[in-house]
């Protein structure tokens, strides 16, 4: 997959994930009468590490070429997979925020 679309693929799933678990656990939280609202915000809060690794599918590609790119002094992979990681973490960030903007908590 070119790079620019996994970049683009990683900040989506990551959204996805904060917002959709978000939502979903906010409908858990009203059918079991606790305040859906800020059942959301503690979710995402919550799922944003866990987006995050889902993202990137997993670490043990990422530590595999950090170990080779840097014993073989070739440092195009791991710059590759600082930009993945960067896309994510905004992506998770991204969908935390939005779910704050929803809510209307402005902490």
């Amino acid at each position: 997959m070119p790079f620019f679309s996994t970049i683009v693929l990683d900040f989506f799933v990551a959204l996805g994930i904060v917002l959709g678990g978000s939502v979903i656990g906010a409908l858990g939280a009203f059918l079991m009468h606790h305040p859906p609202m800020h059942s959301m915000v503690d979710l995402a809060e919550k799922l944003k590490i866990w987006a995050l690794v889902a993202a990137l599918g997993g670490t043990y590609d990422t530590l595999k070429l950090i170990d080779n790119g840097v014993l073989d002094l070739e440092f195009n992979g791991i710059v590759k997979q600082f930009c993945y990681l960067l896309a994510a973490f905004l992506g998770c960030n991204a969908g935390f925020y939005i779910v704050k903007w929803i809510v209307g908590d402005i902490r």
